[in-house]
């Protein structure tokens, strides 16, 4: 694996690996791996010959009383997660080799940045936007990987690549779980023992309205307030948002039926923000259904 600071120095050795017709993929990163991170790094691994894997902390994606100081780093073990899972060029730039100025230009992405974590963030998604369009402009990727994680990003980035004629692919990526369902997240450190076991509800909360819709629930609103039921049992629990909405469109949704449908949620336990989420596919269900 080779470690890259510079931009200059990673366009030119991607170059050399274009001219050799080597595929390129990107798994975009702000570090303090975890196997949800590798997950991605493996379907890159699958669908490319190079795999570009970048840490980078964005500062312009963290709000003022947000935990940009505190973030989780530890370049030296990610270094050798990455070099283990077979990453070929890691990534790691300074907030001055991204940002060398003061940014006068940013991407803003209107409608599906406005609800859920971006009601909640306001101007979080156009620094997620700005720093992805900059990495897809460094490396020049013909795909680039996403958790489905952070599903909200995911539907904004693929709409910014539609809307922009940007020549990648977008690979979403299984949410990848801890064997007693807290999904992954760099984030989780922050939690003190009771903390950690009370998150708990949260795939908790969700699974009970998978099983709810799985049983004929198609209500929208008696899904939510079941998840807010689950959820309000932990006392640690403080809810920032239970959201039911279209997907990609992350338009409302008030009867789940005929297209794909997001169950998102962000909830605080003390100072940590945890968010999950599910896609129910009633398409593909009522479909599987009608072929039994």
């Amino acid at each position: 694996m080779r470690m890259i600071k510079s931009i200059k120095e990673l366009r030119e050795a991607l170059c050399g690996e274009r001219n050799k017709n080597k595929t390129i993929g990107l798994v975009p990163t702000m570090g303090f791996l975890h196997e949800g991170h590798m997950s991605l790094v493996d379907r890159a691994k699958q669908t490319c010959d190079i795999v570009v894997m970048s840490i980078f902390v964005n500062p312009i994606q963290f709000g003022p009383n947000e935990d940009l100081a505190s973030y989780p780093r530890d370049l030296e073990r990610d270094t050798a997660l990455a070099s283990a899972r077979g990453v070929d060029y890691l990534f790691t730039p300074s907030v001055s080799e991204m940002y060398p100025t003061v940014n006068k230009t940013t991407v803003t992405v209107s409608d599906v940045t406005e609800s859920l974590c971006g009601a909640s963030r306001p101007g979080h998604f156009d620094g997620v936007a700005t720093v992805v369009t900059k990495l897809f402009n460094i490396v020049q990727p013909a795909y680039a990987f996403f958790g489905m994680k952070d599903a909200q990003q995911v539907a904004i980035i693929m709409q910014m690549v539609d809307d922009l004629n940007m020549p990648v692919t977008i690979v979403p990526c299984p949410i990848v779980r801890e064997k007693d369902g807290l999904a992954l997240s760099s984030r989780n450190v922050y939690l003190n023992e009771e903390q950690r076991r009370q998150a708990l509800v949260l795939s908790r909360a969700i699974n009970e309205a998978k099983d709810a819709y799985a049983g004929g629930e198609k209500s929208a609103e008696a899904l939510k307030e079941l998840i807010v039921s689950v959820i309000s049992h932990s006392p640690l629990a403080d809810i920032d948002y239970v959201e039911i909405r279209n997907y990609p469109s992350l338009t409302e949704a008030a009867i789940i039926s005929g297209q794909e449908v997001l169950i998102a949620l962000a909830v605080r336990f003390g100072n940590t923000r945890l968010i999950d989420n599910t896609v129910l596919s009633p398409v593909k269900e009522e479909a599987a259904c009608f072929a039994q």
